[in-house]
């Protein structure tokens, strides 16, 4: 497991986790059975594809708290490549959205993109418009994945607007 420096701050709050859920939850559906995804991974629960394998299944309270887990690592892990002082300044709303992108691309994708260069550079204006650039899967556009970011998107920028950043 990889150790994350900034555990436990800013994205991985229990105010940004408990905001996060719904729009995790409704976006990633939740299936008791293992399944293969869009592109073949294995997937059970709520998007949870750690370790899963055929015929894996799950109850909805292993469902909860897996997808709890899964949460805290990924703001933990997109907190550890934000810069100290910004990751403090990331409004709620704001934070939640980032936080179900890195959850559906991974931190290592979340990390490494322009995304958060932007954020790192105090860029406010153009970090929630790079979200719409995330909607393949296998190399093809995906309609779910147009109107999730359409969402995350919206959700990214209420809350900078709320918090008079942009």
């Amino acid at each position: 497991m990889r150790f994350y420096r900034k555990a436990g701050l800013g994205l991985a709050s229990a105010a940004v986790l408990a905001a996060a859920i719904p729009g995790v939850r409704h976006w990633e559906g939740r299936s008791l059975r293992a399944y293969q995804d869009i592109v073949g991974v294995w997937t059970i629960c709520d998007g949870v594809t750690d370790g899963v394998k055929p015929g894996d299944l799950a109850t909805p309270a292993d469902c909860d708290a897996r997808l709890m887990q899964e949460l805290r690592s990924h703001a933990e892990g997109l907190s550890a490549c934000i810069d100290d002082p910004l990751v403090a300044q990331i409004p709620r709303q704001t934070a939640a959205a980032l936080l179900s992108w890195t959850y559906n691309v991974g931190v290592g994708a979340a990390c490494g993109s322009t995304l958060v260069r932007y954020l790192n550079a105090g860029n406010w204006a153009r970090v929630c418009p790079e979200l719409s650039r995330w909607t393949r899967a296998g190399g093809r556009v995906i309609r779910g994945l147009v109107n999730r970011r359409a969402a995350e998107r919206a959700d990214c920028e209420a809350g900078l607007h709320e918090a008079g950043l942009i």
